[in-house]
């Protein structure tokens, strides 16, 4: 190539880049050059146009907005689109990992699959296209409410069970609740049966809820939690959003008398079963009151030290490893329990114990014979147990779930709403 004509192609280069450099430039009628006068508007006019016919009427909405900060782990991370349809959506955690979502019927809106995680920042992108097929584009990223400024509510009975006629709702938070009408308000307990329930606080962190009397035997109860995004303390929120429902048994309700040293056992105000007991001894006097089954144990360890019974050199009184059935009546670790370690001649005729109440049966609880296993194997969570005549003070009503100790004023006058 001679010298001539490589200017004239670098000409004619230059001349094609300065083109495009003026095209990419315009902005109006102010970039016109000289005399292009209303045919450069025109023109403008015209590639605006254009460029609005290739644009997609699809609207996308990302919720929540890019950039939020204790987004919700319940409703967060949905996707809806107006005047298109979805083709992809695509969500994962900051660190790449996916996370499973699915597209509506209708291809109009999209929702993870799977409850989100706390703490954690997640990034969306979606993609739509409307009736000509055009697409749109949408990208958003959020971080979901921390352990830190969140709580949640640990509750008693667990879901599809079925317990006792004693059972309170009982829901113990991970944080202190300031805003207790607040949270009261998103949580709502009722009964098939129509039964009025009342909840109680005990303190900033339990709240129990019951009837004025025992459940009604074989009805539902629903627990709702409505608490998502509910503040329950000055940046605090809660997080949970579900529905619970158990069922309520048969009503057995033993009456134990610590004065004859007799346990009768009644269902629907019928007594089925009289068991001779041994309870707390003149010096250990077992709790007055009405007291629930929270717990069973088929065996289990019982130390005198873990609930202040010690010798002087600080050892438990008692250290029985193999306690067998075992039922828990108070937080404070009252129990009625079989017992094989003392005389067949003590039940019914003398109280021994530290408190709790004694039952005859066999070392390793394999004997379905013997008192302690047959009140085991019949009684169930919820179930009552009245305590009488021990000369010993009332259970407090939250020690344990034993709210029945609280007449009903008292009961409702502990509600924030």
């Amino acid at each position: 190539m001679t010298d001539s004509k490589r200017r004239r192609g670098l000409t004619v280069a230059s001349a094609l880049l300065g083109g495009v450099l003026v095209l990419s430039a315009c902005s109006g009628a102010d970039g016109a050059s000289a005399g292009d006068g209303a045919k450069g508007g025109d023109s403008q006019a015209k590639v605006d146009e254009a460029a609005a016919e290739k644009t997609s009427e699809a609207q996308i909405e990302i919720t929540p907005k890019d950039g939020s900060n204790n987004a919700s782990i319940n409703n967060s991370a949905t996707v809806t689109v107006s005047k298109g349809t979805l083709t992809q959506v695509k969500m994962t955690t900051s660190d790449g990992t996916a996370v499973a979502g699915e597209i509506s019927a209708d291809r109009t809106s999209w929702k993870p699959s799977v409850q989100l995680e706390r703490a954690t920042t997640y990034k969306l992108s979606a993609t739509a296209k409307d009736s000509e097929g055009r697409a749109a584009h949408e990208n958003a990223s959020f971080t979901t409410v921390s352990p830190d400024n969140s709580f949640i509510g640990n509750f008693t009975p667990d879901d599809g069970t079925t317990v006792g006629v004693g059972m309170p709702v009982s829901i113990n938070f991970d944080k202190a609740i300031t805003n207790k009408a607040a949270v009261q308000k998103g949580i709502t307990v009722s009964s098939s049966s129509g039964q009025e329930v009342a909840c109680h606080w005990f303190n900033a962190n339990r709240m129990d809820c019951r009837p004025e009397d025992y459940w009604q035997e074989n009805q539902t109860v629903t627990l709702k939690l409505a608490l998502d995004g509910v503040e329950g303390a000055e940046g605090v929120y809660g997080v949970q959003q579900k529905t619970v429902t158990f069922k309520i048994g048969r009503n057995q309700v033993s009456y134990v008398d610590a004065k004859t040293k007799q346990m009768k056992v009644t269902q629907n105000g019928k007594t089925i079963k009289t068991i001779p007991i041994s309870a707390g001894s003149p010096e250990n006097k077992t709790y007055e009151g009405q007291m629930v089954i929270s717990e069973k144990f088929k065996e289990t360890r019982m130390n005198g030290a873990t609930v202040g019974f010690t010798d002087d050199d600080g050892k438990g009184e008692y250290d029985i490893k193999d306690v067998p059935h075992a039922l828990r009546l108070t937080s404070s670790g009252t129990f009625i329990h079989g017992n094989y370690w003392g005389a067949p001649s003590v039940f019914g005729n003398a109280n021994t114990s530290h408190g709790c109440i004694g039952l005859q049966d066999k070392k390793g609880a394999n004997d379905p014979n013997t008192p302690g296993a047959w009140f085991y194997n019949n009684t169930m969570l919820g179930d009552v147990v009245v305590v009488q005549n021990t000369g010993d003070k009332t259970v407090a009503p939250d020690n344990g779930l034993n709210g029945w100790n609280m007449d009903w004023e008292q009961w409702k006058a502990g509600s924030a709403v």
